[in-house]
C-alpha cells in the first residue's frame, strides 16, 4: 500500500468518505494517489465492492477548483452519449467528489503505430457526438476577453518570467497585432461545445472507448479548438501526415453529422493551425506559470514542443511572419541565458 503523508484535506476527505463508506463498501485505508495535474486538484483510488465497481475515485479539488462544473459538464457529455466517471457523491463547498473508475490505461501510455489510427478516430467520433448537442448559453463563452487574456500569458510568464526580460515596443506591437488576428479568426467560427483539454493525456482507453476526463473547464467557443488540441497535444507529436488524416476524418464525420465545419477543406485546416496558434501561445505562458508560480517544474520540458508547434504555423501564413520572427528572437534569447526552451 502506497503511504501517503497525512495534510489537513486529506484528513476531511477520509473523514467525508466515511460517512458513506458503507454504501459502497469502501476501504478508506485503501486510499491511493491515482493522478495529479497542473491544477491543484489531486485524485485518489480506493477499494471497494459496489455495482459500480472494486475500484472507485476520490477527488480532491478545493475550492475554487471546479466540482459544479465538473458534475454540469458530466452531465452534458453522458447525455451525448460519451463515456464519462459517474458521479457518486459530492461535497461542493469542501471541495470533494467520489466518481467511478475509468482505470489506469491512459491513451498517452498506449499510443502507438498500430493502434493510433482507431483510437483517435473514436476520439474524433466522441467529440463529435458531444458537439452535436451545443447549444448557447449551457458553458460560459470563449470570448474575446477570455482569448487575450490567455494569449497574454506569454509575455508576462514566458517573456517576463521566464527569460527575464522586458517586452520592447516592437514586440508589443508584433504581439498585438497577432493576437487581433488570432481572436477575428477564432470569434469568425461557428462555436460550439468546447472541452479544452481534449487531449490523449485525458482520454482513457476503457469501453466503450474512449473515457473522457478533466472537462470541468469547458466553454462555448470556436468549433476548431478540441480538434487542435487532440492533434497538437502538449505531451505527444504526430507526422503531419498522420495529423492530416485525423483532421480530414473529422472534417468529413463532422459535415456529416450536420455541424457546420467551414464547407472548404483549406480553409478549415487554416482556421484550425490559427486556433492551435491561440492555444500555443497560451501554454507557453501557462507551464511558465505553473512552474514560477506553483513549483512543479516537469512541464518546462514540453517548451520546445510548442515552440515547434507555433513556429511551423507562423511561418505558413504571411499574416503572422512579424511572429515567427519574433520566436526566432525569443529562441536566441533563451539560448543565450541558458533557459530550458
Amino acid at each position: 500500500m502506497t503511504h501517503i503523508p497525512s495534510d489537513a484535506r486529506l484528513d476531511q476527505l477520509r473523514t467525508w468518505l466515511q460517512t458513506f463508506a458503507g454504501r459502497y463498501r469502501l476501504d478508506v485505508a485503501s486510499l491511493a494517489p491515482a493522478s495529479a495535474d497542473a491544477s491543484f486538484r489531486r485524485y485518489f483510488r480506493l477499494e471497494g465492492d459496489s455495482e459500480f465497481g472494486r475500484t472507485l475515485i476520490a477527488v480532491d479539488a478545493p475550492p475554487p477548483e471546479k466540482c459544479r462544473e465538473f458534475v454540469q459538464v458530466a452531465g452534458l457529455l453522458e447525455a451525448a452519449n460519451v463515456h464519462v466517471p459517474k458521479i457518486l457523491e459530492t461535497d461542493f463547498d469542501a471541495g470533494f467528489m467520489l466518481v467511478t473508475d475509468l482505470g489506469t490505461t491512459t491513451y498517452i501510455s498506449v499510443l502507438d503505430e498500430k493502434n493510433a489510427r482507431p483510437l483517435m478516430r473514436a476520439a474524433v467520433d466522441s467529440l463529435i457526438r458531444f458537439q452535436q448537442t451545443a447549444r448557447e448559453g449551457v458553458l460560459p463563452p470563449f470570448d474575446e476577453a477570455f482569448l487575450r487574456r490567455e494569449m497574454e500569458l506569454l509575455p508576462e510568464w514566458f517573456i517576463g518570467r521566464h527569460l527575464g526580460r522586458d517586452v520592447t515596443a516592437e514586440e508589443r506591437k508584433t504581439l498585438d497585432e497577432t493576437f487581433t488576428l488570432l481572436v477575428r479568426s477564432a470569434l469568425a467560427q461557428p462555436q460550439t461545445f468546447m472541452l479544452r483539454d481534449y487531449m490523449p493525456r485525458n482520454l482513457m482507453v476503457c469501453e466503450p472507448n474512449p473515457g473522457v476526463l478533466d472537462f470541468q473547464d469547458a466553454v462555448y467557443g470556436p468549433i476548431t479548438y478540441d480538434m487542435a488540441s487532440l492533434m497538437r497535444d502538449a505531451f505527444i507529436s504526430w507526422e503531419e501526415e498522420f495529423q492530416l488524416d485525423c483532421i480530414a476524418y473529422y472534417w468529413e464525420r463532422a459535415r456529416k453529422a450536420g455541424l457546420p465545419v467551414d464547407a472548404d477543406f483549406g480553409e478549415f485546416y487554416r482556421q484550425l493551425e490559427w486556433m492551435g496558434l491561440q492555444r500555443h501561445i497560451k501554454v507557453l505562458g501557462l507551464f511558465a506559470r505553473i512552474h514560477y508560480r506553483d513549483g512543479k517544474p516537469r512541464y518546462l520540458a514540453d517548451l520546445p514542443r510548442f515552440i515547434g508547434y507555433a513556429r511551423k504555423v507562423a511561418e505558413r501564413y504571411a499574416p503572422l511572419w512579424p511572429f515567427a520572427r519574433l520566436l526566432d528572437s525569443l529562441e536566441g534569447r533563451a539560448v543565450e541565458v541558458g533557459y530550458t526552451f
